[in-house]
C-alpha cells in the first residue's frame, strides 16, 4: 500500500467522521426539542445514546488529529458502537 492510498483513506475517514459529527449534533438538538429537557425517560435515553456516540466520534477524530492513534484498517468498522452486540 502506498502513502497516497493511505492519505486518501485517512482523508475519506476524516471527512466521514466530520459529517457524522454534524449529523449527531443535529440529532442531539432535535431530541432536545422533542422533550429531553422535560425529563421524558424515552427521550432522555435517546439523547444519552446520541451523546455517547457523539463523544466516541469526537475521540476518534482527536486521536487522528493529534497523532495519538493507531493506523486504522477496515477492521475498525467492526467495533463501532451501533454494531456491538449487547
Amino acid at each position: 500500500m502506498d502513502r497516497v492510498s493511505n492519505w486518501d483513506s485517512a482523508a475519506q475517514r476524516a471527512h466521514w467522521l466530520a459529517e457524522l459529527a454534524g449529523a449527531l449534533d443535529d440529532a442531539r438538538h432535535l431530541v432536545k426539542e422533542l422533550g429531553a429537557e422535560e425529563g421524558r425517560i424515552e427521550v432522555v435515553e435517546i439523547y444519552a445514546r446520541i451523546e455517547a456516540v457523539r463523544l466516541e466520534v469526537q475521540a476518534m477524530r482527536l486521536r487522528r488529529t493529534y497523532g495519538g492513534g493507531e493506523e486504522f484498517g477496515p477492521e475498525w468498522t467492526k467495533d463501532i458502537p451501533w454494531k456491538r452486540s449487547a
